[in-house]
């Protein structure tokens, strides 16, 4: 039992309803159809398609640049309250979670993506209604908090410790899958267009297909029936009061602070999204070609995470081995990626774009190549940092009562980041922007906007944070095996 549960039974005079997947109870997994339902890996297969019909759709949308739309400030803003409420609700994910259950949890949280697709649908129909994109964006955020720590939850709970790699790295590929198809839709329904946003008909598939997406969660297996492929229970303890749960927070920071380290990392997580989208896809490109951009980008995600799970599960090296090795194949793509990235984005500006001469590249012209192959190493980038996020709190513990606490602090902490991200994007000049902005970009008397140079600097700058505050955690707490007595 985890510290966190011995606190838990001492403030409660009612133990805990079940124990805990750390105490390693032994069982009979089912045979036939359905021991085949009820297998980890199917499982987390119908956790990746809640995924893909819901957030997998968002980021479709979301890669397109603006949304799909010829107002890229809107959507910025949309983003921000999005992520705003995100944090929060992130935050406090894994109390709820813990109360409720992931399957309560995961259908509420899945519930919000076709209110927010609804609103540009909204906004292609009626100019006057772009506040509801924002309205809706502050309840997705509600929404997805909830869902991503059910999720995060179960993905590091159902694995053995020499499969978490992996496991992530299913979910990864089928939640990207979304990304691709909606990406594939995107390009087929704009293929013909001459203009700079998606059509109408657009916007109703991607509601369609997330509305499906709510009925999942329903389909899937109480985690209190699931046994792991070593026979060892599955079971996410449930607790008697909302107090003992919120206490958890607090007990989870004072018992394992080397969670702490991990902050940094999680703030980059979805920082980079801001200026990969709206920075380079929507600066450069026309809107066909952002289309095929973001069908090539989810694509190419499928292959970065299901590469950095093979890695991070290496049978012939030690758990503690592959940590580093991980760490060190971010820190070399962070610096390539960048390097590169710099080399194109120093040649344009927010007023160079803005100009009507600005021609927008299309897939035809000569040197796109090289552009979207950038685009795919930050799409490897990104599959590969969020796995690897994953793999170090699943190293970290495997209680599923902390996993899901520890998600919710790295979803609260990275929408966190995406919002400031986000809503910097949005923001015109101001004080907080001017020093920094006047001496390194040349656009300060062309736009009022904070400059795409100064996104891509933050960028880069926190991607390297996040990966020097991680190296002490992975020193001190990656083990090559997590014991009851390692689950401080």
């Amino acid at each position: 039992m985890s510290d966190i549960e011995k606190e838990r039974s001492q403030r409660e005079s009612t133990p805990a309803h079940e124990v805990s997947v750390s105490s390693q109870e032994k069982g009979v997994r089912p045979n036939g159809l359905r021991g085949w339902y009820q297998h980890p890996v199917v499982q987390v297969c119908m956790l990746g398609f809640v995924a893909f019909m819901g957030p997998g759709l968002f980021n479709a949308l979301n890669g397109l640049g603006g949304g799909g739309r010829v107002d890229q400030k809107t959507s910025a803003n949309g983003n921000a309250a999005l992520y705003a409420t995100f944090s929060v609700a992130a935050f406090f994910g894994g109390s709820i979670n813990n109360v409720l259950g992931p399957r309560l949890t995961l259908l509420l949280g899945s519930s919000g993506y076709s209110l927010y697709i609804g609103s540009y649908l909204a906004t292609n129909l009626h100019d006057n209604a772009g506040w509801f994109i924002i309205f809706a964006g502050a309840i997705l955020g509600i929404c997805a908090g909830l869902l991503w720590t059910a999720q995060g939850s179960l993905m590091l709970a159902y694995p053995t410790e020499q499969d978490k790699g992996t496991y992530i790295a299913i979910f990864w590929a089928i939640f990207n899958l979304g990304g691709v198809v909606g990406g594939a839709v995107a390009f087929g329904q704009n293929y013909h267009s001459t203009g700079n946003a998606v059509g109408t008909s657009t916007y109703i598939a991607f509601l369609v297909l997330t509305c499906i997406g709510v009925l999942i969660p329903m389909l899937m297996t109480d985690p209190r029936k699931m046994y792991r492929s070593d026979g060892s229970k599955v079971t996410s303890p449930r607790h008697p009061s909302w107090k003992t749960e919120i206490y958890s927070l607090y007990l989870a920071l004072r018992t394992d602070p080397a969670i702490l380290l991990l902050f940094p990392l999680f703030l980059a997580s979805n920082w980079f999204y801001t200026w990969q989208f709206n920075g380079y896809n929507f600066a450069l490109f026309d809107i066909r070609t952002r289309a095929l951009n973001s069908f090539i980008y989810w694509t190419s995600q499928i292959f970065g995470s299901l590469a950095m799970g093979q890695l991070l599960d290496l049978r012939f090296f030690t758990r503690r081995q592959r940590a580093f090795l991980g760490w060190g194949v971010l820190l070399v793509m962070v610096m390539v990626v960048h390097g590169w990235a710099y080399h194109y984005q120093k040649s344009y500006t927010r007023a160079t774009v803005a100009d009507r001469n600005f021609h927008k590249m299309d897939w035809t012209d000569k040197g796109f190549a090289a552009y979207i192959w950038l685009y795919i190493f930050f799409a490897f980038l990104d599959s590969m940092w969020q796995t690897a996020a994953y793999w170090m709190m699943g190293a970290m513990s495997n209680d599923p009562a902390k996993l899901a606490i520890f998600t919710g602090f790295y979803k609260g902490i990275q929408s966190a980041g995406a919002a400031g991200a986000w809503r910097a994007d949005a923001t015109e000049y101001g004080f907080l922007s001017f020093s920094f902005t006047y001496s390194i970009d040349a656009d300060y008397n062309g736009s009022d906007r904070i400059p795409y140079i100064n996104l891509f600097a933050s960028t880069w700058a926190l991607c390297a944070a996040g990966l020097i505050f991680a190296l002490p955690m992975l020193y001190t707490r990656v083990k090559d095996h997590t014991d009851l007595e390692d689950e401080v």
